[in-house]
């Protein structure tokens, strides 16, 4: 027999709640312990029941969602939670991935996508609806995207557009009238600012990033 799954539901508009609770009895193997009509009392419940799971809303009075969350998943071990909104802005998602929750699910989904969210989130996974798992691929590309590149020195810079031609040390020395040893060093120094190993990877991630 599979355990039952035992759930605190918080949201602070009663009737959205008894919904929620409804569903929720109606599945066998999930079980409603306690209910919070705001965060604070999310906190309370789940330090009293010790629940598998908290169905958090966000936006709730005296403490938010994304508070009680961290609150509870310091203060209660074992308990996770799982974040089910009306609400999808990035400051929303982040808040509450930071806090520690589980999962985030949207209450316009389907209840068999919610219903397994929970599931899945009490068995130890993790779990984003989409819309949410491509709102937070978009910050990631776009915050990589605004970090500046290395900055390499104007020396440096030489060095690598004479590897890129396919010279060699002793070639780049005489084209730059310095000593190979001197070569070596700025080639160090730019294998450590890209991040890379190697003369060819030196030279492609320079390309990637639009230096050379």
């Amino acid at each position: 027999m599979t355990a039952t799954i035992r759930i605190v539901v918080a949201d602070d508009h009663p009737i959205v709640r008894a919904g929620i609770v409804g569903l929720l009895e109606a599945e066998p193997g999930l079980e409603v312990v306690g209910e919070a009509a705001d965060g604070a009392e999310a906190v309370a419940v789940a330090a009293s029941e010790r629940p598998d799971l908290v169905l958090m809303d966000l936006r709730m009075p005296r403490l938010d969602g994304a508070g009680a969350t961290a609150r509870i998943v310091a203060e209660t071990p074992g308990t996770r939670v799982l974040v089910l909104t009306t609400y999808e802005t990035d400051d929303h998602i982040l808040a509450a991935i930071e806090a520690g929750a589980s999962g985030y699910l949207l209450k316009a989904a389907p209840q068999a996508e919610i219903v397994a969210g929970i599931r899945a989130v009490a068995a130890g996974e993790t779990v984003l609806a989409p819309s949410i798992a491509a709102k937070l691929v978009s910050r990631v590309r776009a915050e990589a995207a605004s970090v500046a590149p290395p900055s390499l020195s104007p020396r440096e810079l030489e060095v690598l557009r004479l590897v890129a031609e396919g010279r060699s040390n002793p070639e780049i020395a005489r084209a730059l009238f310095i000593g190979e040893a001197t070569v070596k060093t700025h080639l160090l120094h730019v294998f450590e600012k890209l991040e890379v190993n190697d003369r060819t990877r030196a030279v492609t991630r320079a390309m990637e990033l639009g230096l050379i």
